[in-house]
């Protein structure tokens, strides 16, 4: 029982040890986003509120996972909260028509252990938010299906990074904290079937369609 237990144990770390390197070959197609949902949790004295996106563009290179670059980006005055007076203080505080998009641009990944569902991976890049650009490191996981790849990832954001200010009215009593969790789901179709182009197959109901994660 003892020489099984040792093989076994043997076995799981030589998969453990190859497991980077063979998921960083993974071939990814080329495609641009099908469909796409970013959102984000903010929280204010009123209370928690979630604001999100559906007009989400991009395009990435295909090759393995670790050559795989990349850039998304989505208009600022498209972000609803389900509040009309906090989507215009939104705009306000972002200066949308001075700085009306968000873009994240991919410079690297970096994977870990796979898994028969879906890939655990580092997105690493830079936000390009209110003029200002920061470097970021975005967990995530990355999922080939039939008829695309599904990338899906949430990380933590600080606004005033992005000097974004006006997050203070009247006098104080109302205030949004700077710091907010952004979520993004998004999938890739391959360039020989572009966006817009098809139904979705069994491998990738429509986003609106699934639960949130």
């Amino acid at each position: 029982m003892t020489t099984i237990r040792s093989a076994l144990l043997h076995c799981a770390a030589i998969l453990a040890l190859f497991a980077g390197p063979v998921a960083a070959q993974l071939a990814i197609p080329a495609g641009s986003v099908r469909e796409g949902v970013l959102s984000f949790d903010g929280r204010a004295t009123a209370g928690a509120f979630t604001g999100t996106t559906t007009t989400v563009t991009g395009e990435m290179t295909g090759g393995s996972l670790s050559e795989v670059r990349g850039w998304v980006e989505f208009p600022v005055n498209t972000l609803k909260t389900g509040n009309h007076r906090r989507d215009r203080d939104l705009n306000k505080s972002m200066e949308s028509k001075k700085y009306p998009t968000v873009r994240f641009e991919l410079i690297g990944v970096k994977t870990t252990d796979a898994s028969s569902d879906s890939l655990p991976v580092t997105l690493q890049g830079r936000f390009i938010i209110h003029g200002m650009t920061r470097d970021v490191s975005v967990p995530a996981d990355v999922r080939l299906g039939r008829d695309g790849v599904r990338v899906r990832g949430t990380t933590p954001l600080n606004l005033k990074d992005y000097e974004i200010g006006g997050l203070t009215k009247m006098l104080g009593m109302l205030k949004m904290h700077e710091e907010i969790v952004v979520h993004v789901d998004l999938v890739f179709a391959p360039a020989a079937a572009p966006a817009g182009h098809g139904p979705a197959t069994a491998s990738y109901l429509p986003i609106a369609a699934r639960r949130r994660y």
